[in-house]
């Protein structure tokens, strides 16, 4: 439980360091900062594996760079459920999947490994 709200915590802030570097990347309150965070990761364990697992053959042959694509439509795919998070064009969906993947990975290495 601790490491799904620390998750959506981290999460919460990639998407508003986003907002605030990347032009048409908009959050317009805090509570729609939080709602993207939490509906993120729910998009992510839900809609993302079937994504990946499908464009599969593009991502082979892109060496996975298309990777980058599937998180900025799981982005799209949130903005596109709520109201005060908007993401305005494709540059900018992936600029925030790209800053909210090196947050990700850099809160990654303080938080460490899960021990079960």
């Amino acid at each position: 439980m601790i490491r799904m709200l620390l998750q959506a915590v981290v999460t919460a802030l990639g998407l508003w360091l986003a907002s605030e570097w990347i032009p048409g990347v908009e959050v317009l309150s805090t509570g729609s900062l939080i709602a993207a965070a939490v509906l993120l990761g729910i998009v992510n364990a839900l809609v993302r594996p079937v994504l990946t697992f499908v464009t599969l053959p593009i991502t082979f042959i892109t060496f996975g760079l298309f990777l980058l694509v599937v998180n900025a439509a799981t982005i799209g795919l949130v903005a596109m459920m709520l109201g005060g998070f908007n993401i305005i064009g494709f540059w900018p969906g992936i600029g925030a999947a790209v800053i909210t993947g090196l947050v990700s990975c850099i809160a990654g290495w303080f938080i460490g490994e899960k021990n079960d």
